[in-house]
């Protein structure tokens, strides 16, 4: 059985033989799988009302542990955005009555985002239908396969910087 990027790297094998596209195997493929995974997440996250980046700033917060509050610094980080992103989605979800902004009791200068009630209720709602729709997705995969690919991607991922956690 052949998939699209088999027919893309038929096309380029054609196209350019002397050029070395044994990379685009891997990475054609994680790019496909993240479109499709990423569209599976939009549908699935779409009755929740959440608009982009904002279920990962309402899951970062809420997988903080109790009282669910962080400073947007440690939010930007976290997510690997910029701070002006950060900015725009704590202002919408602000709006909505999902986080608040509170003064950092550790330093009076500062404030931290926490979420509110509203925002734990929906977010948690929300994570069990996304850990759903992932399992779904990786459900043709055996549990080795699964093992496999996780063992895979970490030592990947372990080559940029910032990614090993101690």
């Amino acid at each position: 059985m052949h998939d699209h990027i088999d027919f893309v790297i038929g096309q380029w094998d054609n196209a350019m033989p002397e050029l070395d596209v044994s990379s685009m195997k891997v990475f054609g493929r994680m790019l496909r799988l993240m479109k499709h995974a990423g569209k599976a997440r939009a549908q699935a996250l779409e009755p929740f009302g959440f608009r982009e980046g904002e279920f990962d700033v309402l899951a970062t917060l809420r997988r903080a542990g109790a009282p669910y509050c962080l400073s947007p610094t440690q939010l930007y980080k976290s997510l690997l955005v910029t701070s002006g992103a950060m900015t725009h989605r704590l202002s919408r979800l602000e709006q909505e009555g999902l986080i608040e902004r509170i003064e950092d009791p550790q330093d009076k200068r500062s404030t931290l985002v926490g979420l509110t009630t509203q925002g734990q209720q929906r977010i948690e709602q929300a994570l069990v239908v996304h850990t759903a729709t992932q399992a779904a997705i990786l459900a043709t995969l055996s549990a080795a396969q699964r093992e496999a690919l996780e063992t895979q991607l970490r030592a990947l991922l372990l080559t940029f910087p910032g990614e090993s956690v101690e």
